[in-house]
């Protein structure tokens, strides 16, 4: 018994070593290969969550047909081979990190990853965050993405709610 907990305080210990205590959001923009047209995003999406429950990683995720654009969340060794991994993938290109910070708190909690669409109910936030009439995240501040998503999380949530709301009645 003795033994084991030694153990776990050593296990302990060297996680601390390698920062996993310390939690990183990283948000990032990136073209979507329309090269890998065939790759189903609903299938990415499903190993994702996966794997991020697996890793204690939260998040969200926007699509459209052009763009990628995500605001991770975890320990930070895992957040940077995550990241190593995201600039290797063929499935997207011109990754743009447009934050990575240590956070106190995880903003997306609710979710190992959330995927939102950009549909044409939502017009009107793109042209309020957006610098032109299209969505393209590579014109918006750091700021304008954030609340960007924050904004779509919220929709979501609303009309999440609203159909569990209809189901109901």
């Amino acid at each position: 018994m003795e033994l084991e907990l030694a153990e776990l305080l050593e296990k302990d210990d060297s996680n601390m070593q390698h920062g996993e205590h310390i939690i990183l959001r990283l948000t990032y923009i990136s073209r979507y290969n329309t090269r890998n047209a065939n790759v189903e995003v609903t299938r990415i999406l499903e190993q994702a969550q996966r794997n991020n429950v697996r890793n204690g990683i939260t998040g969200v995720l926007v699509i459209n047909e052009n763009y990628f654009l995500q605001s991770i969340e975890g320990a930070r060794p895992i957040i940077n081979e995550l990241l190593r991994e995201l600039v290797k993938d063929d499935r997207h290109f011109s990754l743009q990190v447009i934050e990575c910070r240590e956070v106190e708190q995880r903003r997306w909690n609710k979710w190992s990853m959330k995927y939102l669409t950009l549909g044409d109910q939502d017009k009107k936030f793109v042209l309020k965050f957006s610098a032109g009439t299209d969505f393209n995240p590579y014109l918006m501040s750091t700021s304008q993405i954030m609340m960007f998503i924050d904004t779509l999380s919220e929709l979501q949530e609303q009309r999440e709610k609203y159909a569990f709301e209809m189901k109901k009645s």
